[in-house]
């Protein structure tokens, strides 16, 4: 029975799932704990459902239930943080850092994971990436979890080098696709890729492999 406790820390009802859920279900396999703070409730996304079943206004109690659903097929907590969509960047960071503190440390959190800041295709990847690795920073160094980054951009191994954690999570798959499918308004694009049986697209491989990076704190 694994000891560890998995704190999973993204701004969007879905970036778990697409992110990280092979690395998720493993760990729950183990016996680990493993919650979910979502920054967000992706109330400013533009995908609407195929056919369109939201509207600006409806969104995001639709994006909450899909998380709901997502976070039971992945047999995980979740708590939301109950930030703005597309608006993190603008948050005070040291305010952002602190609740993700309280938060980290009353889960005892042994592993983090999130975004890697600069390497993560959206300004709210970014911004709570960089908040969390100031939370875990500001945590007395002997306490502190392992950080591990999700970094999504194209020259991130050109820049970064090679993922310190692979994971083949083909164990996985079917849970993945489940818990990616609860995300019915966003997942659309997505499921047509999968579901062409002629694209055997980088893009589906990669969905097939999670790659993290440890953050080495300096202080």
């Amino acid at each position: 029975m694994s000891k560890e406790n998995v704190v999973v820390i993204f701004p969007h009802p879905d970036d778990e799932s697409f992110g990280a859920s092979g690395t998720i279900s493993k760990f729950r396999d183990e016996g680990a704990s493993v919650t979910y703070l979502c920054g967000t409730l992706g109330e400013m996304g533009r995908n609407m459902g195929n056919p369109v079943f939201a509207n600006r206004e409806t969104l995001s109690s639709f994006r909450k239930k899909e998380l709901q659903n997502a976070v039971k097929q992945l047999d995980i907590d979740v708590e939301l943080l109950g930030y703005r969509d597309k608006t993190l960047e603008f948050e005070p960071r040291e305010q952002v850092a602190a609740h993700l503190k309280e938060k980290i440390e009353a889960l005892n959190a042994t592993i983090v994971i999130t975004h890697y800041p600069g390497y993560a295709v959206h300004p709210d990847h970014d911004a709570l990436g960089a908040a969390v690795v100031e939370a875990v920073e500001n945590i007395e160094s002997s306490k502190r979890p392992a950080v591990w980054m999700h970094a999504i951009s194209n020259n991130s191994e050109k820049d970064l080098g090679e993922p310190d954690i692979v994971y083949d999570v083909k164990p996985y798959w079917e849970r993945k696709l489940a818990a990616i499918k609860a995300h019915l308004s966003q997942a659309d694009g997505m499921m047509s890729l999968i579901e062409n049986h002629d694209q055997t697209a980088a893009q589906l491989e990669r969905l097939k492999t999670e790659r993290f990076y440890r953050y080495t704190f300096t202080t």
